[in-house]
């Protein structure tokens, strides 16, 4: 990855190749490593400007990932160069908006995406005041670059029976001791057989994350098919306590007769 020499003022711009081993069998990029990247594009930016993760620390505080939407036209391709920019959207007391834009070798646009992040302290778990924090610098980071998709929205399943379970292991784990927030969503996309993804392509990916989860714990997959080739996913663990929700849009060529997912 390339970072701009020459930081923006509000957007951040990184620059990335997509890499052979970070494509799938179709040859495009996979869903967890573009959720990677946003998340460290992400991290850079607030780095750069004086919240990054390191300098909060310092002041036992950290970011949280809440929801996470994306919206696709394409993924790029293999060793195909591509563009990510990130702004702040909004900032309120408690949560602050984050907005993404992928961009193709040529700079078109090819997907955005929707974030909500909070802040909290590493004592206590609860969250920060941002219009307070550092002198309410945060607030002076965001602008108004227009990002045409949709917020994140609510997420209800109402399956009753796990369609899948699994139990955390030592790759599930993240640098905090819990989950990681993007193994979540290789989880779920795992759920759907590799027909699946021969005939369709992600067009819209939504997470909301409600708790964290921890080494050893098991994850159990609810899942409902609202029609239209979207479905809701629920995920709990040791049976009892919801841990986040996800929608999936999948969009197929035009012409071709909608199969059934097996």
């Amino acid at each position: 990855m390339d970072s701009n020499p020459k930081i923006p003022d509000k957007v951040g711009t990184y620059r990335f190749e997509a890499e052979p081993f970070h494509v799938d069998f179709t040859g495009r990029l996979t869903l967890g490593v573009l959720g990677n990247h946003l998340l460290n594009c992400a991290g850079i930016h607030a780095n750069e400007r004086g919240f990054g993760i390191a300098t909060l620390n310092e002041e036992n505080y950290t970011w949280v990932l809440s929801r996470l939407a994306i919206e696709l036209d394409t993924l790029p391709c293999s060793y195909e160069k591509f563009t990510i920019q990130t702004w702040v959207e909004n900032v309120y007391r408690l949560f602050t908006d984050r907005n993404f834009a992928l961009l193709d070798k040529d700079g078109h646009p090819i997907g955005y995406a929707r974030s909500v992040w909070a802040m909290i302290s590493l004592h206590t778990r609860k969250p920060a005041d941002l219009l307070t924090l550092q002198g309410g610098g945060l607030a002076e980071m965001a602008c108004d670059k227009p990002c045409p998709i949709d917020k994140p929205s609510r997420i209800k399943v109402k399956a009753d029976a796990p369609v899948s379970s699994l139990r955390a292991r030592y790759s599930d784990i993240d640098v905090n001791g819990h989950v990681n927030s993007i193994r979540y969503i290789e989880h779920i996309l795992d759920l759907f057989p590799l027909t699946v993804y021969r005939e369709k392509r992600i067009r819209r990916f939504e997470m909301a994350y409600v708790a964290e989860s921890y080494y050893g714990d098991e994850l159990s997959f609810y899942m409902d098919d609202e029609g239209n080739d979207t479905f809701a996913v629920e995920v709990r663990k040791n049976g009892q306590e919801t841990v986040c929700r996800a929608k999936i849009t999948f969009q197929r060529p035009a012409g071709q007769s909608p199969q059934a997912v097996s």
